[in-house]
């Protein structure tokens, strides 16, 4: 696993990275790209990367417009896992003084992919979202209030809570979102309505409880992540999100469907032979024995 400095090249100028251009958001942004942070990030954001050179730069523009919105020290880290096509030389070449590109040489599954990316993360808070930005930053928000205000350890979205708004989802990912739910409750007793959705907000305790002991590279790992964090007493709270489906999506229904199936032995396995230990510390205000 490698680091690529992308803090020699010029910055682009908020406009070509789709910024409005209201004078305090702007200097903002100018601030973040240019400067190295003097302090440690409040917010980590983690984009795992797959041959996303298409889509990269809208969602880097995205993501700092509204980062840089709210005033807040923060860090971008996008985690390349094994591309083929140039999405590492298009972040490198942006010269983000607060980016950080993470690379490996062959595509290990988007769980290694996160991992990866928030071992690395410095913030007090780490988002991990998806690359298509299919939940919309602007959505960060609802995730960092139960965690900040102590409500929550995790904060997952969910497509399929309560007032969620989904747009564009193919029946197909409908049937595959309703059977992957009802085998999460009958084979882990989770109550979770949407385990997979790519855009989650931990504490920086709970990321440093999960990752280190998280094993699923592959489409599994959210569920390995909540299955973990259920063992361990972390709190979690579930967000209703706007949701797009977006074009280019890897999931399969069949593959992925055999793949999780396969998966959930692997999580009961890991469980029984006491992988996940590591994890179980009492939480914050918590003793051994509550």
């Amino acid at each position: 696993m490698n680091k690529i400095d992308t803090a020699h090249a010029p910055a682009p100028t908020a406009e070509a990275l789709g910024l409005t251009s209201g004078s305090e958001e702007l200097e903002r942004y100018r601030t973040w790209a240019t400067t190295s942070l003097g302090v440690d990030p409040v917010i980590s954001v983690v984009i795992p990367a797959f041959n996303e050179e298409e889509r990269i730069l809208p969602t880097i523009g995205a993501i700092a417009s509204h980062l840089c919105s709210r005033g807040e020290p923060w860090e971008l880290i996008i985690s390349d896992d094994g591309s083929t096509d140039r999405t590492r030389e298009i972040v490198g070449e942006l010269g983000l003084a607060n980016t950080t590109v993470i690379e490996t040489a062959v595509n290990t599954g988007k769980g290694g992919a996160v991992r990866r990316g928030v071992q690395a993360a410095r913030g007090h808070y780490i988002l991990f979202a998806d690359a298509d930005q299919a939940t919309p930053i602007e959505q960060f928000g609802l995730l960092l209030d139960p965690v900040r205000s102590g409500e929550a350890d995790i904060a997952v979205g969910s497509r399929a809570a309560t007032g969620a708004d989904v747009i564009g989802k193919s029946r197909g990912r409908r049937l595959l979102s309703e059977g992957l739910r009802h085998i999460v409750r009958i084979g882990f007793g989770l109550s979770h309505h949407d385990t997979q959705c790519g855009f989650k907000l931990f504490s920086r305790d709970a990321a440093d409880r999960l990752f280190p002991v998280q094993r699923i590279n592959g489409f599994s790992f959210d569920l390995e992540l909540l299955f973990i964090a259920s063992r361990s007493g972390l709190r979690v709270t579930e967000v209703a999100v706007r949701w797009f489906d977006s074009p280019g999506s890897t999931v399969q229904g069949g593959r992925d469907t055999v793949r999780f199936l396969r998966d959930l032995g692997r999580i009961r396995l890991n469980d029984a032979l006491g992988r996940y230990g590591g994890a179980c510390r009492p939480t914050a205000g918590q003793t051994e024995g509550d």
